[in-house]
């Protein structure tokens, strides 16, 4: 049986705005206050876990107990089917240092050329943590596939190069709410709400 969430401030451990600014959506229905781990000046824990859920909970366990409150983490990424589910674990590491995501781009096109599979999936999991350490954990996916060139200038990292199966439109040119509703992390977050926040 999950936890029920009845706190009504929660940390959201991340320091990626636009990420944070999607949670915040997310959670305004539900009369939770959310600040996020960068507003707070909690530092990025290394990301060792060899799973988008392991990661998840490494990174809301580390940002409750920096910040003595519950914490929700996401690991998401990108998973090309013909390159093996890369970029996968790595989908920020491939934007380098500087978080370039237009050369991570180029560089999953570069890699996807030489095959005739263009499927690929964005997936999410997630970590809620409580002080007490109970965590629960879900995982959300989109299927599409992979468009070259990138289009759109909405949504953050790889959106300008993922097309929804059944979608005319990369998820960078969708509008907002057209793209939480179908998205990985708006999956993960319906199984989430479902679990802990319904009702609230």
């Amino acid at each position: 049986m999950a936890r029920r969430f009845h706190e009504n401030r929660l940390v959201i451990a991340s320091h990626n705005a636009g990420k944070v600014r999607e949670f915040g959506a997310f959670f305004a229905p539900y009369s939770v206050a959310v600040v996020s781990a960068g507003a707070l000046g909690l530092d990025e824990p290394e990301e060792t876990g060899t799973s988008f859920a392991a990661n998840a909970e490494l990174k809301a366990r580390a940002a409750m107990e920096a910040s003595g409150l519950p914490a929700l983490a996401d690991d998401s990424g990108l998973a090309v089917t013909a390159l093996g589910g890369a970029p996968g674990l790595y989908s920020a590491r491939w934007a380098g240092p500087n978080k370039d995501f237009g050369a991570a781009m180029a560089r999953v096109w570069d890699e996807l050329t030489p095959h005739s599979d263009t499927s690929a999936a964005f997936v999410c999991a997630l970590a809620l943590v409580w002080p007490d350490g109970h965590l629960e954990a879900v995982e959300g996916r989109v299927e599409g596939n992979i468009v070259w060139p990138p289009r759109g200038d909405g949504g953050f990292g790889y959106d300008a190069l993922f097309e929804p199966t059944g979608k005319r439109q990369t998820f960078g040119e969708m509008d907002p709410a057209d793209k939480h509703a179908i998205s990985h992390r708006a999956d993960a977050f319906a199984k989430l709400i479902a679990a802990c926040f319904a009702g609230r």
